[in-house]
């Protein structure tokens, strides 16, 4: 079946898939995406939040980034969908070409366009793609 690995990937499939990490200058904003996205996605979609510092200020970590990522890669590789500025530049640390990979891409959108690709069993360059292709959607 097209866009489903012959493991089963994707809803309901059983198989792994790419996980997300979100990671925003928020706590509160990474985690409210990462509840909108499993209720658009489904909660089968392995994302994580990797908001604000460890002690709950706005800001960036990399421990939190690190520990997200760890948390949802299940072979397929992570795609990090940063917020802005630092959140950028701190997630950079941690990509891997082909195994970790960050998207240049609009938050909210990119991360749930992402996250049903993912859903789909899609590889990474797929889910890439689609978080991508999400600057261009338009509103009205």
């Amino acid at each position: 079946m097209a866009g489903v690995h012959e493991d089963g990937a994707g809803r309901g499939g059983g198989g792994v898939m790419v996980g997300l990490v979100l990671v925003s200058h928020s706590a509160g904003l990474a985690r409210e995406v990462v509840a909108l996205v499993r209720g658009i996605a489904g909660p089968e979609v392995p994302v994580a939040a990797a908001g604000g510092t460890e002690d709950g200020g706005l800001g960036t970590s990399l421990d939190l980034i690190e520990a997200a990522v760890r948390g949802v890669e299940q072979g397929d590789g992570v795609l990090i969908v940063p917020d802005l500025g630092s959140s950028v530049l701190t997630a950079r640390l941690l990509a891997e070409p082909g195994r970790i990979v960050l998207a240049d891409v609009p938050f909210v959108e990119g991360a749930v366009a992402a996250a049903v690709a993912a859903d789909a069993g899609l590889p990474l360059p797929d889910v890439l793609a689609a978080a991508e292709e999400a600057r261009t959607f338009r509103k009205l």
